[in-house]
C-alpha cells in the first residue's frame, strides 16, 4: 500500500472553540515520509510540531500539542479525519492557537479534504501493528488492545442522563465507513456546564451550531440527532484522532470504555514505551 497525500490545497476557517475568535487552518500536499505537521504560525515566526504522544501538552475538552514555545488545540477531529482517510503526509498550517471548530464534527473536514484530493506517492506506508495485548484501566475509564490486522474499535459510553444512557458501538474503520458512520457525528455537552466553562476562558466558541447541548428536557438542537447514538460516534471519532498522536496509523483491536482525551493520551504512551508491544511494518 502506497503512501498518500493531497493532491492540492484547501484552506478552512471557522469559529475556535475556547478563545471564540476567527481561526483558519490550510492543508497542503507534503512529500513521502514527513508525516502530519502542524505549522503554527505566531509572532515570532514558524513553529513546526510533529505528532508524537509525549506532545500531548493537555487534555480538556480537547487534545492541545505544544513544544514549549507555541501549541495547537482542538487537533483531535483534523487527526481523525486524515488517518481515517488514510492520507499519510500533509502540512496544516495554522493561525491562532486553534483549528476551527466548523460544525463540531469531521464532515466539513472530510469535505475539504475530498476537495483536495488524495493522490499516492512513490513509498510504500509504513504502520505500527500492536503484537501483544495491552490494557490500562483507571478511575472507570478502560482501554485494552490486542493484535488485529486492521483498526477496528468497540466502544461504550455511560452517562446519566436519559437521552444517552449506556451507547455501544463496533466498527472496522476505513475511509469508507468512516465517512459513513463517524464523520458526521458531533461533540456534545450539557447545559448546565456552559456558564462554569466559560467563566475560565474555555468553550467560548460553543453553540448550537457546531454542539449538541443537552438540558434537563433532551437535545436543545433544532433537527435533534443525526443519528441516535451520534454520542458514542463522536467518542469514537475522538478516539481514532487521539490514537494518532502515535505519529503513524496502527493496526489492532481496541476495547474502550468510558475514556476520553487524557486517558487516551495516558494509554496511548504507555502502550508506545512498552517493549515489544508495537512493530513497524510495510503495508
Amino acid at each position: 500500500m502506497p503512501q498518500k497525500t493531497l493532491a492540492g490545497s484547501v484552506i478552512c476557517t471557522g469559529v475556535s472553540l475556547h478563545a471564540g475568535t476567527q481561526v483558519s487552518m490550510e492543508f497542503k500536499p507534503a512529500p513521502a515520509d514527513t508525516g502530519i505537521v502542524f505549522h503554527v504560525h505566531a509572532e515570532d515566526g514558524e513553529h513546526l510540531l510533529a505528532l508524537r504522544p509525549e506532545a500531548v501538552s493537555t487534555t480538556e475538552l480537547a487534545t492541545t500539542i505544544s513544544n514549549g514555545k507555541v501549541s495547537v488545540s482542538t487537533i483531535e477531529h483534523v487527526l481523525s479525519s486524515l488517518r481515517a482517510l488514510d492520507i499519510d503526509n500533509v502540512e496544516i498550517h495554522v493561525v491562532g492557537c486553534e483549528v476551527p471548530l466548523l460544525d463540531g464534527s469531521a464532515k466539513l473536514i472530510v469535505e475539504a479534504l475530498d476537495k483536495a484530493g488524495i493522490v499516492e506517492q512513490e513509498a510504500p506506508r509504513r504502520m505500527m501493528r500492536v503484537t501483544r495485548e495491552f490494557s490500562l484501566e483507571q478511575n472507570g475509564k478502560s482501554i485494552a488492545v490486542k493484535p488485529y490486522d486492521g483498526f477496528r474499535v468497540d466502544y461504550t459510553i455511560r452517562f446519566p442522563h436519559p437521552v444517552i444512557g449506556e451507547q455501544r458501538f463496533v466498527l472496522d474503520i476505513s475511509p469508507e465507513t468512516f465517512r459513513r458512520e463517524i464523520a458526521n457525528a458531533r461533540t456534545f455537552g450539557f447545559f448546565r456546564e456552559a456558564e462554569y466553562l466559560r467563566s475560565r476562558g474555555l468553550a467560548r466558541g460553543c453553540s448550537l451550531d457546531n454542539v449538541i447541548v443537552i438540558d434537563d428536557n433532551g437535545v436543545m438542537n433544532e433537527g435533534g440527532l443525526r443519528f441516535p447514538d451520534e454520542f458514542v460516534r463522536h467518542k469514537i471519532l475522538d478516539f481514532i484522532g487521539d490514537m494518532a498522536m502515535l505519529g503513524k496509523p496502527m493496526l489492532g483491536e481496541f476495547t474502550v470504555s468510558c475514556s476520553g482525551h487524557a486517558h487516551n493520551n495516558a494509554f496511548l504512551r504507555q502502550l508506545d514505551q512498552l517493549e515489544g508491544a508495537l512493530e513497524a511494518v510495510d503495508c
